[in-house]
């Protein structure tokens, strides 16, 4: 039996084929068309891409100019960042400034005793104080982590307390202020308090003096000047004088204790010129008064002179056992200055015996006053005549000396004692710290290294696009892997553009240019301050380099440093001038290449026009694939058609035959 054709399941001639091979051919124009397309599409990228480089260079050459530029930013240099640091706006001026950090502020906090860990806190109500502001915590009672997390909860920015687990299966209870300063205080009141004294975290103790007055009496203090003619030691408005060469020895007895301050008052006075004539007893030749086992009294003698700085070492401390520590140099000045110093630091353990005081100096009087011991400690008591048993830290203000002047503030951070500096007090120190405001050559620095790499990022897009040659992917030898694939296929796609060549020679003529500056330094060029085309030096042993031909900008890191550190008004004037005085920049390197780069990235501008010309390129080659859609589907259509035909007739025509096979055969079988 013959195959039977069934129509649109099977086809006898396999027409779908040859009509796919025929429609193959049709498409070839849509197939041009659509390629066309793409070519459009990816030029348009390559613009785009190009135009984001240039708003990326014209943005950093702004950046060198603006108002917002680096050159008038500020930055704190302090000699030790670990006793004090700062910041600076703007509006900051250049200067240098010598602090002393002599305490730090601090906030209470108290740490109980160990407890076990089934310590349980009652129901009650839990007041706690700080300053003038109030906490109070209703508890219904639970374990410490529960207190502790409730405490948290209600004291917010206030207070805190935390677990500190100081032994096995034992913690001790943090309770601490938030808010540091001497008027701040933590106090406890009502439940609270009594919570304290069962966890030892509060109790009495014994009364503590705030303070207590070392006497100046002429009948203890000894003079160890030695054998002399003249007088060293006398007394004064209750202030020891020493003269030149003398010295003097102030017995005192007591133990350093936590937290304890020596204090005194310290001036200097330069002798009177009738006195150095005859009528000051000390006119004398000290050097023949003072004897060889005094020697480290000082003598007026050429032999024997001292310079200024160690005649300012004028105080020491003697200790029971002997040994003497020196104290830091006083200060010139012929007002009394206040010095204090933690006792715990000059003396360790030891008790101390004497203060000694020395006038190394040959034309000036030492005056000594108001020796005391203070105890900043002393007034810690909480209401009810208890004191913390174990205070970790005691609420103080920050006592800072800037250039000799004594500033107290509740906190370490400082804002409103040098016109745009905050200052942060970190831990006290004995010896000035110098703090310096300067320019923020680090952030100068590294805007000039963005605005140059943004340049050689842009100009190596252009070299890219505008040449066939390989080697100018090859010298980017900063690129990765598949940033060189990107840039093959982007090689040469602009090398017939006119005005993307006369922008890359543009751009080359402006970096190798030279720029008015309205200083007599002779600085014009970039070159001068370590950027250009070639920073191999002279006398270098390298040879031809093309790449060093193509615009590409280098940076002399050291020479850039020197000049930033000798010139830096005249390189911010380099990057951006004024020439006519109307406060507005109309010249420099960063005004001009923002100048260059404005026209191709603004709304309307190059960039714009060259992606809008080839989005009316790809609408149109579209508008064609789109007529071409529509003739193909009714080719297609009408080949089926055809086709469909061809087989419905073929099939009558077999039916037909088969017809007439069959009345053939039958005629026969008739006869």
């Amino acid at each position: 039996m013959s195959d039977i054709y069934v129509p649109g399941v099977k086809s006898r001639f396999n027409t779908e084929k040859m009509i796919d091979d025929l429609m193959k051919v049709e498409r070839l124009p849509k197939e041009r068309f659509e390629k066309q397309i793409e070519n459009l599409q990816a030029e348009k990228t390559y613009w785009q891409d190009l135009g984001r480089r240039m708003m990326t260079l014209r943005d950093s050459a702004r950046f060198l100019y603006s108002f917002q530029n680096p050159f008038n930013d500020r930055v704190v240099n302090a000699s030790d960042a670990s006793v004090m640091i700062g910041t600076a706006t703007r509006e900051a001026v250049e200067r240098e400034y010598n602090f002393t950090v002599k305490q730090i502020a601090q906030p209470d906090r108290f740490l109980s005793t160990p407890l076990e860990d089934s310590f349980k806190v009652g129901e009650g109500t839990y007041t706690f104080s700080v300053g003038q502001d109030a906490v109070s915590l209703t508890f219904r009672g639970g374990s410490l982590r529960e207190f502790t997390e409730a405490l948290n909860r209600r004291g917010r920015d206030k207070m805190q307390a935390s677990l500190i687990a100081v032994q096995r299966g034992k913690k001790s209870l943090l309770i601490e202020s938030k808010i540091p300063g001497a008027e701040n205080r933590l106090k406890l009141s009502g439940d609270a308090e009594n919570l304290a004294l069962q966890m030892g975290m509060l109790g009495q103790q014994p009364p503590r003096n705030a303070s207590m007055d070392i006497a100046i009496d002429p009948a203890s203090i000894k003079d160890a000047s030695g054998p002399k003619a003249v007088q060293f030691l006398y007394f004064e408005d209750d202030a020891l004088k020493l003269g030149a060469g003398g010295k003097a020895v102030i017995p005192v007895g007591f133990e350093p204790a936590p937290g304890v301050m020596l204090q005194f008052e310290i001036a200097t006075t330069v002798f009177a010129t009738e006195d150095a004539t005859g009528d000051n007893p000390a006119d004398e030749s000290i050097a023949e008064t003072v004897s060889d086992d005094t020697a480290d009294a000082a003598s007026p003698s050429e032999d024997s002179a001292v310079s200024d700085s160690d005649a300012l070492h004028a105080l020491s401390v003697t200790f029971s056992d002997g040994t003497s520590t020196p104290l830091p140099p006083i200060r010139d000045a012929e007002s009394f200055s206040l010095y204090e110093y933690l006792l715990s630091d000059i003396a360790g353990d030891k008790t101390i015996s004497s203060i000694e005081l020395v006038n190394r100096n040959t034309g000036k009087d030492i005056a000594l006053r108001n020796i005391r011991l203070v105890d900043p400690n002393a007034d810690t008591a909480v209401e009810g005549g208890l004191q913390p048993l174990n205070p970790v830290s005691v609420a103080q203000d920050a006592v800072v000396l800037m250039e000799g002047i004594e500033i107290i503030r509740p906190t370490n951070t400082i804002d409103d004692l040098i016109p745009g500096v905050t200052i942060t007090a970190k831990g006290p120190s004995d010896k000035p710290v110098r703090f310096s405001i300067e320019p923020d050559r680090e952030s100068i620095k590294d805007a000039i290294i963005a605005f140059v790499g943004n340049y050689n990022r842009l100009m190596a897009e252009v070299n890219v696009l505008t040449r066939n040659d390989e080697r100018v992917i090859q010298e980017l030898t900063y690129l990765s892997t598949d940033e060189q694939a990107d840039l093959k296929r982007r090689m040469g796609i602009f090398a017939g553009d006119a005005v993307l060549n006369q922008y890359r020679n543009t751009l080359q003529r402006a970096a190798a240019a030279p720029y008015p500056t309205g200083t007599d330094q002779g600085l014009a060029l970039l070159s001068q301050i370590g950027i250009g085309t070639d920073r191999r030096g002279s006398g270098s042993s390298a040879g031809y380099d093309p790449a060093r031909l193509r615009g590409y900008l280098e940076i002399d890191e050291k020479a850039l440093d020197a000049a930033l550190q000798t010139n830096l008004s005249t390189i911010q004037q380099l990057f951006g001038y004024d020439t006519n005085g109307d406060l507005i920049v109309d010249s420099g390197v960063a005004y001009t290449f923002e100048t260059l780069c404005k026209p191709y990235v603004e709304i309307g501008g190059v960039i714009t026009l060259k992606t809008g010309t080839l989005d009316s390129k790809m609408s149109q080659e579209q508008r064609r694939i789109d007529t071409l859609d529509r003739q193909l589907a009714a080719k297609e259509a009408s080949l089926k058609n055809q086709y469909g035909q061809m087989e419905s007739a073929y099939n009558r025509m077999e039916r037909m035959t088969s017809s007439l096979d069959q009345f053939s055969q039958q005629n026969n079988n008739n006869r």
